[in-house]
């Protein structure tokens, strides 16, 4: 499994979909006038950093050299920098082929100006390989040391002669089992082996360069991260990470002891917890799995940069795998750009995961908002950009486009800045909104429809004969109201004439209040007839409401009377008193009474 994962990563690197393979032949002209290789094996990543001199023994200038990988480790390679020395300028890298050496891997490194005849030109080439250190031996108990072998070249592998170079391998501890004892000259110091001065060496120079040490740091791989990014133009921007890795060391053999984990601390090869480095504006972080929210983490907010420390729900041996996801948001304002309707996305394309981390295979997820469109991708190295795709959620309509990105072997020199660049009109962001007024105002539309509809197939003649006569009671109720309230005005009519005697006014007031009295009664009536239609009983109590309404208006008409004669002389005042109490006692027992039946209506 671990060939095959090498091999495809070696074809990835070598046959990268973006790299437009070119073609050179190797100059004659360039010497390494003098190399000097430091080769970084204190990890579970080769680090090789080469500084080299070059000369032009030609006559013509030169423009570019060729940098040649070792076969040992060319199927290995994550990333390849070159600079000047002592400058921070980085030079253009691309690969390239040598008619002559076809099996062989080279870069031409563009140099910053030309190199004249009999000039030279210091380079610092930088390099890191993934998996390229393998456990030996392959199984290791709980309790044993993890010890690696290292298998490369004691010679600089170039296409060029080599006037004078020196290798030197530094290990993670003074723990050498053994290494490579030829060619001399060959030391060891500490932790440190250096190989050389070595004078005068012809092109493509091989010699086994074997270092078998104790190496215990954790040999963490990420064998598959996706990483989505979510755009809102409403000042957010989500990010959440699917990974899913792998101890890559040497092989757990035996049971796993927990007892004897914590009790003797042994294990020093495994993984208990890892740093990952996410953005300073980064809030609402969390970090679960498919079980849930795993709590045995820490979080410390820096000056520049957002400390999440990572502790799996159990160590990591050799061999053993987990998977979780993290999340976080970070303000929009700090990495969308725009003037006018073009906006820039620039984000890095991945975290730091952990220390020295290593990624197989990362996808990247750009949502962007819906009706976003010309979108054009600027990665700083070459990616594969997979087909667009959409994404639907809360009141989308056409769905949110997805920039879909693959990457292979990463490394930490891989945590660089993308540029994404789109077209978005301002005024699509009204149209959530207005999607929310318009379901709100049709959902209330509806309403309003169905309580006003009857959908049922038959009339139900009892339950509408029931709500008609209860509408006729209502406005039985509501004018025999009034009329009781015409009563009081029959009563302030009398009192105001008794006070003036003017007969006119009298007879004048007495005329409108008859008017509106006979025009209620004939109402009530009318809707007596009605609700005797209706085969109601309640027709019976109004019968018997306007037959105690009459019995009042005789007593009105009496009061009318003895107020006339009290007016006129006719009786005196004593006289006109005792009537008037009696009639007024009489009156109040009827106002009672058609009270009850009114009541005994609804």
């Amino acid at each position: 499994m671990r060939g095959v994962l090498h091999f495809l990563i070696g074809l990835t690197v070598i046959f990268c979909i973006e790299c437009k393979v070119k073609q050179d032949t190797i100059d004659g002209a360039i010497v390494n006038s003098k190399v000097d290789r430091k080769i970084d094996v204190s990890t579970h990543l080769v680090k090789m950093s080469t500084s080299i001199t070059l000369e032009n023994t030609g006559k013509s200038p030169i423009k570019s050299f060729l940098y040649a990988l070792e076969p040992s480790l060319q199927n290995y390679l994550s990333i390849i920098t070159a600079n000047v020395k002592d400058k921070d300028e980085k030079l253009g890298v691309s690969q390239t082929t040598v008619a002559s050496k076809k099996d062989l891997s080279f870069w031409r490194i563009e140099l910053p100006s030309n190199i004249e005849p009999g000039k030279t030109m210091t380079v610092d080439v930088e390099s890191s390989y993934a998996h390229a250190l393998t456990p030996y031996p392959a199984e290791i108990t709980q309790s044993q040391k993890q010890q690696v072998l290292y298998n490369g070249n004691v010679y600089f592998f170039s296409p060029y002669p080599t006037k004078s170079q020196t290798t030197t391998v530094t290990t993670t501890n003074t723990a050498i089992e053994s290494y490579s004892k030829s060619p001399k000259p060959v030391s060891q110091t500490d932790r440190t082996v250096t190989y050389g001065p070595y004078e005068q060496r012809e092109a493509f120079a091989e010699a086994e360069l074997r270092v078998h040490y104790e190496n215990n740091s954790p040999f963490l791989t990420v064998t598959n991260l996706e990483r989505i990014i979510e755009v809102s133009h409403w000042g957010n921007i989500a990010v959440e990470e699917h990974i899913s890795m792998r101890h890559t060391g040497a092989l757990l053999k035996g049971p796993f002891s927990r007892y004897d984990y914590q009790r003797a601390q042994d294990g020093l090869s495994s993984i208990k917890a890892f740093k990952t480095v996410l953005p300073a504006a980064a809030r609402d972080v969390y970090y679960r799995d498919e079980i849930g929210n795993i709590s045995t983490s820490n979080l410390k907010e820096m000056d520049d940069f957002v400390e999440l420390e990572l502790r799996p729900r159990f160590p990591l041996f050799g061999g053993w795998k987990t998977q979780y996801y993290i999340g976080y948001n970070v303000p929009s304002y700090q990495y969308l750009f725009n003037k006018g309707d073009n906006y820039a996305l620039k984000m890095r394309f991945v975290d730091h995961i952990f220390d020295d981390m290593v990624v197989d295979q990362v996808t990247v997820k750009i949502i962007l908002p819906e009706g976003a469109k010309n979108m054009r991708l600027e990665t700083p190295y070459p990616v594969t950009q997979g087909e667009n795709q959409l994404h639907f959620t809360y009141l989308d309509t056409t769905g949110r486009p997805v920039i879909v990105i693959h990457k292979s072997n990463l490394v930490e020199q891989h945590i660089q800045d993308f540029q994404l660049h789109y077209t978005f009109q301002k005024l699509l962001l009204l149209q959530e909104p207005l999607i929310v007024v318009g379901a709100f105002y049709l959902l209330f539309l509806a309403v309003i429809v169905y309580v006003r509809l009857d959908f049922s197939i038959t009339k139900d003649e009892a339950k509408e004969s029931k709500m008609r006569v209860a509408s006729l009671v209502e406005e039985v109720q509501s004018a025999h109201d009034r009329r009781s309230a015409l009563y009081q005005s029959y009563d302030d009519a009398i009192n105001k004439y008794k006070s003036t005697k003017d007969a006119n006014t009298f007879a004048a007031t007495r005329k409108k209040v008859d008017a509106d009295y006979k025009s209620l009664t004939q109402q009530i009536s009318d809707l007596q007839t009605k609700l005797k239609n209706e085969g109601s009983d309640l027709a019976e109590k109004v019968n018997e409401l306007q037959v105690s309404d009459r019995q009042y208006k005789d007593l009105v008409a009496l009061a009318i009377t003895l107020a006339e004669k009290l007016v006129s002389g006719k009786i005196n005042k004593q006289q006109y008193l005792d009537n008037e109490k009696i009639n007024k006692t009489k009156r109040e027992d009827l106002d009672s009474k058609m009270e009850a039946l009114r009541s005994s209506l609804a």
